[in-house]
């Protein structure tokens, strides 16, 4: 068992130094099914909270009338600023989500920001948010637990180095910029997840997804319907 489980860390030691080598973004890997569906909404403005460097409001803009992106790291800021400057379509806000409220949106997007924040409330904040048949899209990171989070990630560990190999084949010594923004380990389980928008978000949509995230898609109530 020793023997095993010390073959084991020297194992995953060895994928982690290969992914450091071919560094590529779990996070813009989901970028164009999230503008696929803020598309598919209708909307027209959108905020994209937590913006980073401003790859996904690189997508979302095509789509949309208009982008708002925030970013509460001054340095991932300014390079999202200096990225859209002279574009009157793009707005982006050195600022977090808290207190957005007083305003509402066609759509709101999140990636790998949401364990960022308190989940009750950044939920309810975020329902408020939405104009009427307005859409919440949110990709989202977990804590594992259990033996169905470890089945779920065994798949992706063992894609992961194959993405980096395509995605990213010269080795780096560092990671790009747009993977250099401040992170934070999950808090919540998927379950505890799922439970908090049963609550605050009636009839979201919430799947595991492949490299350690999973989906959440919320319509809010409106006049008409909106695609799925």
């Amino acid at each position: 068992m020793l023997i095993a489980k010390v073959a084991l860390m020297a194992l995953l030691s060895r994928l982690g130094e290969f992914n450091r080598r071919h560094p590529w973004s779990h996070n813009d890997h989901y970028g164009r099914w999230v503008a696929g569906r803020v598309a598919a909404s209708g909307a027209r403005h959108v905020l994209d909270v937590g913006c980073g460097t401003g790859n996904l409001v690189d997508l979302l803009r095509r789509r949309a009338a208009t982008v708002t992106g925030l970013e509460p790291d001054a340095a991932t800021a300014r390079v999202a600023a200096e990225r859209f400057a002279g574009d009157p379509a793009v707005t982006i806000v050195e600022a977090g989500f808290a207190g957005r409220a007083r305003r509402r949106w066609d759509a709101i997007t999140l990636v790998a920001v949401l364990h960022h924040l308190p989940l009750v409330p950044t939920l309810r904040e975020l329902r408020e948010c939405l104009t009427p048949g307005g859409r919440l899209v949110v990709v989202g990171c977990y804590r594992e637990a259990g033996p169905a989070d470890l089945l779920a990630a065994l798949p992706a560990m063992l894609a992961n180095p194959i993405m980096g190999l395509v995605k990213h084949s010269a080795r780096a010594d560092a990671p790009p910029t747009h993977m250099t923004a401040p992170t934070a380990d999950p808090r919540e389980t998927l379950a505890e997840i799922r439970l908090a928008a049963a609550r605050e978000l009636p009839g979201a949509r919430v799947r595991r997804r492949l490299f350690w995230r999973y989906t959440l898609v919320y319509d809010a109530p409106g006049p008409e319907n909106r695609p799925a």
